[in-house]
């Protein structure tokens, strides 16, 4: 398992800066990772679905770098998803984020809701990535992790149903930028906060 050469250099970089994380996060984190290795010793497909209001940024950043991590420290059984509490697009300065990053992502159709397959590995199927609530049927409807990435979905959907889990892994909205001198510049730093994180839940992961 290894993940496209393209992302190994940010990755390896990223995973020296996990002293950046604050230690109060850093539990929050660490009780993702307990619940991932639960599954794993019980041998069950580990299902996890991230969460945001319009399934636009941070859930999709969350559900890709979340997947190439565990591709990096060679996590198997693990799914990830995304959603929203409402459907709108994969929102391009994402997109562009994540191809920055060194993923290499194809858009399929011309929608207002494009497919986009994103390729983290070359050994692994692409992620289909398209905006859509999480409880959608692409999603799992039962025994997933529900992790709420920003404060609104985590506040407006007190029950997420099917979850067996809950984590309020929440972030910034890079949104605030758009369209200001800083847009690019505040999008890689959510990027790189998402992925720094996201390592460091995978790095906990007893095997």
């Amino acid at each position: 398992m290894a993940v496209l050469k393209t992302i190994q250099n940010k990755t390896d970089e990223l995973k020296k800066q996990f002293n950046r994380i604050d230690p109060d996060r850093k539990e929050l984190l660490i009780s993702f990772a307990e619940y991932i290795s639960g599954k794993l010793k019980e041998d069950k497909k580990i299902n996890l679905t991230f969460i945001c209001t319009h399934n636009s940024r941070r859930s999709h950043i969350s559900q890709i770098w979340a997947q190439a991590a565990a591709e990096y420290f060679g996590i198997k059984n693990v799914k990830c998803y995304s959603g929203g509490t409402e459907a709108t697009a994969f929102n391009t300065r994402a997109v562009n984020a994540m191809q920055k990053a060194g993923f290499k992502i194809e858009q399929k159709d011309n929608s207002d809701n494009p497919v986009y397959l994103v390729y983290y590995s070359e050994n692994s199927e692409p992620l289909k990535c398209f905006s859509k609530t999480y409880n959608d049927l692409f999603n799992p409807q039962k025994d997933f992790a529900a992790v709420m990435t920003c404060s609104d979905a985590d506040e407006n959907c007190p029950v997420v149903f099917g979850a067996d889990k809950r984590f309020p892994i929440r972030y910034e909205d890079p949104k605030v930028f758009d369209g200001t001198n800083q847009e690019e510049e505040k999008y890689d730093e959510r990027v790189e906060q998402i992925a720094r994180e996201m390592l460091f839940v995978f790095s906990k992961i007893k095997k």
